[in-house]
């Protein structure tokens, strides 16, 4: 059974009192969702590295998420004499709210009863409600470069100054991905997008019939991988953590926050955002809170409050993914990140907006347009893993360069006179103030002194 679910006429009629009861789930489920996310991520990463974790406070070490919040709340709070005040403070509250604010447009299930009241599983939605999620996370960003300038550090002011760049190239890659889903769903609403995923198509290859799933995620591949990509740079995480930069920035943007209450909503924020980017790509391209294959051919899967365990799950495995790559891949350089970010994903994107786009305009059949896509998505996919292969190809040959240059200098250094202006050696010594000329031989300065 394919429920369509809410649209946008079902929205705006709830009480008040059910919409604040919806606002304050929302947040007793973020809040509890980073506790548990911060012990899960260090439970998977020790696992991992053949380690125990945390395994001490509470039964599988589960309050230690509440003891180290605990901590955090109650320690003292310093506060450099150098900064500024009113930015030190508001950094921290200007990076944390925009990340709750994107989650109320977010389906967690179609219409349920609720108190003799039927309502969405949905606090709210908007025709646009897709663009406030994105201007929610550009918000989030000034809270990363407030911090930066606030707190009047070389390392900090380096770090906000990497997150505004950073945020500029993905965020723009971020967008361009979810244009075909726009193209595709023709509606900018998260409800109507996950609502246009109920029902499955064919493809249409070579004269055979294939029947598709109705998730984006296999029609608008090339959309999907782009996102996960700029979720990791959107989100400052592992390999693209580059504003924190513990090896090179001491700790970046929040080199100044003592672990206090203004560090736990950093920390806060970066979760939360981690939940929201995760939950886009869920509703855009997993198909919201629809049950997947094999639990969808049970009539009731989709009904009820049901698709809400359907949509934690996906949660769940989105959240995993981000702790296998913080795991698995080490930190890039920054010219890396900016390289790919420009050259790869915005003009990979490109491409494939304007193959989604006339695909669109020529109206074609919904079957001969999806094997088009397909064939389409194979072809970028295989571009994008050729260019890799260059580009690693070319990345040793650039190291092989700069080791013979590093070689040359190392030969010039024991040769001073080799090749270019004679050096004279450091180690030479005074007589009576004077020293001797480097185009002098040692043994006639020696002759000649007392």
């Amino acid at each position: 059974m394919n429920n369509p679910g809410p649209t946008l006429s079902d929205f705006g009629h709830d009480p008040l009192w059910i919409s604040i009861i919806k606002a304050v789930a929302i947040f007793v489920f973020l809040m509890l969702g980073v506790l548990f996310g911060v012990w899960t991520e260090r439970k998977l990463i020790s696992r991992m590295q053949h380690r125990y974790g945390p395994n001490r406070a509470g039964k599988f070490g589960l309050l230690q998420s509440v003891a180290d919040g605990l901590k955090m709340g109650l320690k003292e709070d310093l506060m450099p004499r150098t900064v500024d005040k009113v930015i030190y403070f508001l950094a921290p509250v200007v990076i944390a709210v925009p990340a709750f604010l994107a989650f109320s447009v977010i389906p967690f299930g179609p219409m349920v009863w609720m108190f003799g009241h039927k309502t969405p599983l949905q606090l709210t939605d908007l025709p646009v409600a897709v663009l406030l999620v994105l201007a929610t996370a550009s918000i989030g960003v000034y809270g990363i470069v407030l911090a930066g300038w606030g707190s009047r550090s070389p390392y900090a002011i380096l770090g906000g100054l990497r997150s505004s760049a950073q945020v500029v190239s993905y965020e723009i890659a971020m967008g361009l991905s979810f244009v075909a889903v726009f193209l595709k769903a023709g509606t900018l609403s998260t409800s109507e997008i996950v609502a246009k995923q109920a029902g499955g198509g064919t493809w249409d290859i070579f004269g055979m019939h294939i029947p598709t799933p109705s998730w984006y995620v296999f029609s608008l591949i090339p959309s999907f991988l782009i996102y996960a990509v700029t979720m990791l740079g959107e989100t400052n995480r592992v390999p693209f953590d580059l504003p924190e930069g513990e090896g090179e920035l001491v700790g970046g943007f929040h080199t100044e926050y003592s672990s206090s209450l203004k560090f736990a909503m950093f920390m806060l924020a970066e979760y939360v955002n981690v939940f929201t980017v995760s939950a886009m790509a869920i509703t855009l391209f997993l198909g919201g809170w629809r049950a997947p294959w094999p639990i969808s051919l049970w009539d009731g899967a989709n009904t009820g409050w049901w698709p809400m365990l359907w949509f934690f799950a996906k949660l769940a495995l989105a959240f995993a993914f981000f702790v296998w790559v913080r795991a698995s891949l080490p930190r890039v350089r920054y010219d890396q990140l900016m390289a790919f970010g420009w050259k790869v994903l915005i003009p990979l994107n490109l491409g494939w907006i304007l193959l989604a786009a006339t695909l669109q305009a020529l109206r074609l059949p919904e079957s001969n347009r999806n094997g088009i896509l397909a064939f389409g998505a194979v072809v970028v996919i295989a571009g994008l893993g050729i260019w890799l292969r260059f580009d690693t190809v070319n990345q040793r040959r650039r190291e092989a360069r700069a080791a013979e240059v590093e070689e040359e200098f190392e030969q010039l250094r024991e040769e001073p006179a080799a090749g270019g202006f004679p050096v004279p050696p450091l180690d030479l010594p005074h007589y009576h103030g004077v020293v001797p000329s480097a185009r002098a031989p040692k043994e006639e300065v020696t002759s000649g002194s007392n």
